[in-house]
């Protein structure tokens, strides 16, 4: 998926192979369209812990991951929830205890350090 990969491709020859090669780049572009949005959400998610939890930007992405990893719940999905949540959506318990420790335990760090 990097530039260099794509630049090295032979440039397709017939109309199958133009078709092959559209489908691909349609498929790529989807990607990186969902990467950006996903990007996206999961950085508004550590602003609004940032200013919720009171924890630096580093501490609010470290929360986020660890909310994820201890709830085998997706990056992307957690940041979603925490936007939900900072609009007034209900978190379910298990989420709702992980975060709370999460940021707790980096509010914590935050001020001894």
């Amino acid at each position: 998926m990097t530039s260099s990969a794509s630049h090295s491709r032979p440039m397709p020859v017939s109309v199958d192979e133009l078709a092959a090669e559209l489908v691909r780049l349609r498929e790529e572009n989807r990607q990186l369209q969902q990467a950006v949005a996903s990007h996206a959400m999961v950085d508004q998610a550590i602003g609004a812990l940032t200013v919720l939890g009171r924890i630096s930007p580093c501490d609010g992405f470290t929360v986020l991951r660890e909310v994820s990893q201890r709830t085998n719940i997706r990056l992307s999905q957690v940041a979603e929830q925490v936007l939900k949540h900072a609009q007034g959506a209900a978190l379910s318990n298990d989420l709702l205890g992980e975060l709370r420790a999460a940021l707790a335990h980096h509010s914590a760090g935050s001020r001894s350090a």
